[in-house]
C-alpha cells in the first residue's frame, strides 16, 4: 500500500466499498503509471493503448508518470463525481 495514501486516510472499515475499490485501483495505477495515460479534456486516467477517452470522447492526453500519479491519488481519495451509465439505470 502507497504509504502517503494510508497515513491520512480513515480507518478502511470506516469508508465505503466503492471508496476502497477506487483506493484499491489507484494504488494500482501508482505501482505502474506507465500504463495509463491522463485524459485532459475530463481528467479520467485511461490505459495508455486508449486513442479516445471513454468517458468524454476526447483525444488529448497527458501520459506522464508524474501526473498519472497526482490524479490517481486525487481519484482514489474520494467518491465518483461523473455521471456514467450507472447512475441511469
Amino acid at each position: 500500500m502507497n504509504k502517503e495514501m494510508s497515513e491520512s486516510d480513515p480507518q478502511p472499515s470506516s469508508q465505503p466499498p466503492e471508496l476502497l475499490d477506487r483506493k484499491k485501483r489507484a494504488e494500482k495505477i501508482i505501482g505502474e503509471p506507465g500504463k495509463y495515460k491522463v485524459c485532459e479534456g475530463c481528467e479520467s486516467i485511461v490505459v495508455a493503448k486508449a486513442t479516445t477517452c471513454p468517458s468524454c470522447h476526447g483525444y488529448r492526453f497527458d501520459e506522464s508518470p508524474e501526473r498519472v500519479i497526482t490524479q490517481a491519488k486525487l481519484l482514489g481519495s474520494r467518491p465518483a463525481t461523473t455521471v456514467s451509465w450507472q447512475d441511469y439505470l
